[in-house]
């Protein structure tokens, strides 16, 4: 028999100010609940064009960020860039350091929307090299287990159908479903994952519980599956139920930079003074489409997109 995870706690995602003019809700990162290893932080954006996530830096994590309307650009310290447009997803493992520029764009000018999750690394792969890949919404498996429940399968497995391999160096289980008025879902989790959900568009029952919009539901480890319906008075509902496996070390972070002792924290603040230890490339450097990107830009960028969209080199 199957057993179902029961809620750890469930909280309300206020909206607020991020980087450069951008508004997100936070659920992950937050007093509510600070970190849930392997997890960090999670931000849904809702970002104008004229505002973003220009040149900063990262060590110690990855992250995944997920475009759901209109387009985001990317571009790191080393030559490399791209851009995400609705439905694609990045995986970014920062590992010893990288800095890097995120910024949105739309040809109607309305904001760009979408998820950015930080994900833990190992301890002993904190100074890895940096890499990343692309995930193009063409290339996500798609489940229908039935004509109410449809799933894609960024990461894992549901309904019987697996995803693409070799996305991210920490065990992840991510699902983007979208359910309609009386529909069911029964998602299996790793006994040793944590797991949570999000809810993007309309309300979930939960354990007898309606649970509105914009709300992070966070679960015990206390079962086999997570089992939610959409009310059959309710509109169709589109969320997430992210996993990931625990880990068993101390999260200590300031900032971009994530490490399991203060004194790692210390020297990533000097090596990216500095210019050293995996953040050689960072002094001086400055990212074309840090100050946003405009249609002139746009052009540009979408015209060389396939030639500069190459994985980090592993001599880095």
């Amino acid at each position: 028999m199957v057993s179902f995870r029961t809620i750890l706690k469930s909280l309300y995602c206020v909206e607020q100010a991020e980087g450069v003019g951008a508004k997100v809700r936070r659920s992950i990162g937050t007093m509510g609940m600070r970190n849930f290893s392997p997890f960090l932080m999670l931000d849904h954006f809702n970002v104008s064009p004229d505002a973003g996530f220009p040149d900063h830096p990262h060590r110690g994590q990855e992250t995944i960020t997920l475009v759901m309307k209109g387009q985001f650009f990317h571009e790191d310290f080393t030559g490399s860039a791209g851009v995400l447009n609705a439905g694609d997803l990045q995986f970014m493992t920062a590992g010893k350091g990288i800095c890097h520029s995120e910024m949105p764009y739309s040809e109607d000018g309305t904001n760009v929307e979408g998820m950015q999750l930080w994900v833990d690394l190992p301890k002993d792969l904190k100074h890895t090299n940096p890499r990343y890949r692309d995930l193009r919404d063409a290339e996500i498996p798609v489940a229908e287990p039935n004509d109410k429940v449809k799933v894609k399968v960024i990461s894992g497995k549901s309904y019987g159908v697996e995803s693409v391999k070799d996305l991210a160096y920490t065990p992840i289980d991510y699902y983007n479903y979208t359910v309609q008025p009386g529909g069911e879902v029964v998602q299996e989790i790793p006994a040793d994952y944590n797991a949570f959900l999000y809810i993007l568009k309309g309300s979930l029952n939960i354990e007898d519980t309606i649970i509105p919009q914009f709300n992070a539901v966070f679960f015990k480890r206390d079962g086999d599956a997570i089992k939610v319906s959409v009310p059959e008075d309710s509109e169709e509902t589109n969320f997430v139920i992210i996993g990931g496996q625990v880990l068993d070390q101390p999260i200590i972070q300031h900032g971009p930079f994530v490490e399991t002792t203060k004194e790692g924290i210390y020297e990533a603040f000097m090596d990216y003074q500095y210019g050293r230890n995996g953040f050689e490339r960072a002094r001086g450097w400055h990212s074309k489409i840090g100050k946003g990107v405009d249609e002139k830009l746009y052009r540009v960028l979408t015209g060389e997109s396939e030639k500069n969209s190459q994985p980090l080199k592993d001599e880095l």
